[in-house]
């Protein structure tokens, strides 16, 4: 699978909601919590965050209808507080992309106004 995460995470979320249909008729909900390297972390909130079958949900559910949608080597995993299911600090979770902006319009910001500052002192 040749996709960005950021890519498949805009995917995911799109179609999050169609998904969550099921999750959330038996009291649940479904966090998109990011992706990395192609594997998509989720948090099972609600009824479903506790529920022993969280691992049969994730892949029977969740994964099953993503690669219907999306991919069909899509993988997706439940963040549950185990070792082994937790998603890599460096994963994509589209908050980056938003500061980069900020940052980036507060410097262009900045650099206007001591032109302007510049500009006004004869410099």
């Amino acid at each position: 699978m040749h996709f960005l995460d950021e890519d498949i995470y805009d995917a995911v979320k799109n179609y999050l909601p169609k998904v969550s249909e099921y999750v959330n008729s038996h009291g649940g909900d479904i966090k998109l919590l990011g992706v990395k390297d192609g594997i998509v972390y989720i948090e099972l909130a609600g009824a479903c965050g506790s529920c022993s079958m969280s691992l049969m949900t994730t892949k029977m559910v969740v994964q099953k209808k993503l690669r219907e949608l999306i991919h069909p080597e899509l993988v997706v995993t439940n963040v549950d507080g185990t070792s082994e299911n937790q998603m890599p600090q460096d994963a994509y979770t589209g908050k980056v992309e938003k500061d980069d902006k900020e940052q980036t319009n507060i410097k262009e910001e900045k650099h206007v106004m001591f032109d302007n500052i510049k500009h006004i002192i004869g410099l």
